[in-house]
This record gives C-alpha cells, sequence and structure tokens, in this order.
C-alpha cells in the first residue's frame, strides 16, 4: 500500500516513514506543501497522512485542493493543533482523521489501518475474500485455515489484491504499489511474484484478465 506522508519537520517525517516500511507498506515523504499537492494530485496513493503546518503551502489549504480534484484518498491530518475548532475545521475541509501531536507512533498505525480497510469497504481488522483471509493486524494471509508463508513483496502483492478485491489490477499499477521510488522498478518481475503465490496458495487464487492485468480470484 502506497502511503503519501507530509511532513516537514525531518526527524518526525523520518520515524513515520520507518514505522510505515516496518508494517509492510510503501510511504514516500513530502516535506512542504507546494510538492505535497503536485505529487498528492498527480499520483495515486492508498492514503495520505497530511501534517498541517507546513511551509510554501499550508495543510488546510493542500487538503481542500486534494478534494476539489474529487480525490478520494483516505487522508489523516497531524497536528499540534488540538483545539475543538481546528479538528472541526479540519475535518470539514475533507479529511478522514484527525491526530494529534506528540501521539505514539502505534496509534497512527491503527489509525492508517482503519482508513484502509474502510477505503476498500471492511470494517474488520481480518479481511476475508473466499478461502483467503488477510489479518490487517498481523500481517497474516490464511488459505482454507492454513497460515501461508510469503516474502516481504509477495505480501504486499496480495495485501494489494485484498484491498481491491473487484478490480482488475495491472502490473504498472502493482509497481506503483509495493516497489518505493527510488527501487529499480521492474514490472516483468510482477508475473514471478504472481507465479509464486500462485504456487504457495492456489493456482487460480489470482486470474489472468488479458490485456489488462490480474485479478482476484480467492473462491
Amino acid at each position: 500500500m502506497k502511503i503519501l506522508v507530509v511532513e516537514d519537520e525531518p526527524r518526525l517525517g523520518e520515524q513515520i516513514i520507518e514505522s510505515l516500511e516496518k508494517n509492510g507498506w510503501v510511504p514516500e515523504l513530502s516535506t512542504d506543501g507546494v510538492d505535497a499537492l503536485y505529487r498528492a494530485t498527480s499520483e495515486q496513493w492508498d492514503a495520505i497522512v497530511l501534517d498541517l503546518g507546513l511551509p510554501k503551502l499550508d495543510g488546510l489549504t493542500v487538503l481542500k485542493s486534494i478534494r476539489d480534484e474529487n480525490i478520494n484518498t483516505p487522508i489523516i491530518i497531524l497536528s499540534a493543533r488540538d483545539g475543538l475548532t481546528q479538528r472541526v475545521e479540519g475535518l470539514n475541509a475533507g479529511a478522514d482523521d484527525y491526530q494529534t501531536k506528540p501521539f505514539e507512533m502505534v496509534e497512527l498505525i491503527a489509525r492508517i489501518r482503519v482508513q484502509l480497510r474502510r477505503a476498500s469497504g471492511n470494517a474488520s481488522p481480518i479481511m476475508q475474500m473466499g478461502c483467503l483471509s488477510l489479518d490487517t493486524r498481523t500481517s497474516k494471509v490464511m488459505w482454507q485455515g492454513q497460515a501461508i508463508d510469503l516474502t516481504a513483496l509477495e505480501y504486499k502483492v496480495v495485501a494489494y489484491f485484498m484491498h481491491n478485491p473487484e478490480k482488475v489490477i495491472s502490473r504498472s499499477e502493482l509497481v506503483e504499489h509495493i516497489y518505493k521510488q527510488d527501487f529499480d522498478r521492474d514490472s516483468n518481475t510482477i508475473e514471478v511474484f504472481i507465479g509464486r503465490i500462485r504456487k504457495k496458495i492456489s493456482p487460480k487464487v489470482i486470474k489472468t484478465v488479458r490485456g489488462l492485468g490480474y485479478q482476484l480470484n480467492a473462491n
């Protein structure tokens, strides 16, 4: 899952990036409002963590501008402003959640998980489709009740399919959401990962849609 982190405080930004990576996500850091708005509106993200106190363009303006583009990506505000008026203003501007500073990283991770699940239409922390299940709290994948041992990248592929169960997903889209931006991306390796997942789980768990990409088929 690809997450844009917008935070101008270098140490906190790196801490958030590190924590998100440990949870199997693909975070990228933006440090000012102008860059954040450009990236938020020109790339596809699964979630955005947005600080309000940004240089060049404030976070609230960034938030409103994103929503003005009809982009529905879940957005969690980060702010040292903990007053009721500020929280209400942020939520009314289109934020999905509001996290005040200082905060425990485990709480931010939990809030991101909630927004990712809701965006995919799931309220439960355990995502289920047919015989395939994913526990978002433990990153455990189960097939027909049995735990499946996946590599980090194989897990990211399965997790992205589980969060987009009805969608036909192209190889290029998978590349964008499982690799960091500075990684040597190669869409051909996606076929390798799909093949490995099929061997470990089931040959039919991910079907090929000719000319378009792949779709989850976990029944």
